[in-house]
């Protein structure tokens, strides 16, 4: 089965720090920068990239090709499925999650959370996506979708990990009763119909989603979340020569990464998410509210 992204060249917009494994549960942090031109980060460059992977995030394959012949009306669809950029401040990093988990990860979509959106307005409770991921020739695993735009990083890594608890155990805050991950399956299961699946595809995907001791293969559940935070340059380190103020920043936002993987650790035990694989991509932005409307303008018109 094929990835849905048609080219993975944003990748090459943004450098790859650092990657950080687990080695108990081969869970990994992979840590990326946007790209800097004159000590300030160049989204404008970031936007250029992401234009392309828009709709195969947004649209499943099957109404893709609907629009084979169409690009124009492809693209346009693609992106009203964004327009409330100003209001959502969620869907930039599903957006890209899905990007580094298809282009990165190398896990299919199969399919998006905005895809199930029928106006702008409407939201989706789950997970922002789900993908599927081959680790070895036998075993696969089901990769739901965790993302958090938040300024601070121990912020939106504490986040990122209660929601993904509430979404197994299938409780809110309070710990009342609410749809979770068996809901996410089910609601996979019933979409199937939507996509574009070969006969064989289909069958697949629903062992994927109820593997039987039939199968000759293993499923387990895992996660790929996103982390977008916020870094705040001095003005002391914005007056630095190009050279240094890359070498800073790249060095500050490693650092800031490296204090927080005990605290991952602690999550992971604080909630008992031992048996889990987790695929954690960090990208730090500079004032990123303003750096989260730009983008998602930047994309949507």
């Amino acid at each position: 089965m094929e990835l849905s992204m048609g080219s993975t060249d944003f990748l090459k917009v943004f450098k790859h720090l650092d990657t950080h494994e687990f080695s108990k549960t081969g869970s990994k942090v992979n840590l990326f920068l946007c790209p800097i031109n004159a000590n300030k980060f160049d989204y404008s460059r970031m936007i250029v990239e992401l234009i392309e992977p828009l709709a195969d995030f947004a649209i499943s394959r099957k109404v893709k090709k609907s629009y084979a012949n169409k690009p124009m009306t492809l693209s346009k669809v693609a992106r009203e499925k964004f327009v409330e950029y100003k209001k959502n401040t969620g869907e930039l990093g599903e957006f890209l999650l899905y990007c580094f988990l298809e282009g990165h990860l190398k896990a299919p979509k199969i399919f998006s959370k905005l895809e199930m959106k029928t106006s702008t307005s409407m939201y989706v409770n789950g997970s922002d996506g789900v993908h599927f991921l081959k680790t070895s020739e036998n075993s696969y695993q089901l990769v739901f979708g965790e993302s958090k735009t938040i300024k601070k990083l121990g912020d939106a890594m504490y986040d990122a990990f209660n929601s993904i608890n509430q979404f197994i155990n299938e409780i809110n805050d309070k710990g009342n009763a609410k749809s979770g991950i068996n809901f996410e399956k089910r609601l996979i299961s019933d979409n199937l119909d939507h996509e574009s699946w070969t006969e064989e595809e289909k069958e697949f995907l629903s062992k994927l989603i109820y593997p039987t001791s039939d199968e000759d293969f293993d499923v387990d559940d895992a996660f790929g979340i996103f982390i977008g935070f916020q870094i705040n340059p001095s003005d002391e380190q914005k007056k630095l020569s190009n050279t240094n103020y890359r070498r800073i920043i790249e060095q500050e936002v490693k650092t800031q990464l490296s204090r927080e993987l005990t605290h991952i650790e602690n999550l992971i035990e604080r909630y008992k998410l031992y048996g889990y694989s987790f695929y954690i991509y960090a990208l730090p932005f500079t004032e990123l509210d303003k750096a989260r409307e730009e983008i998602m303008k930047g994309i949507t018109i």
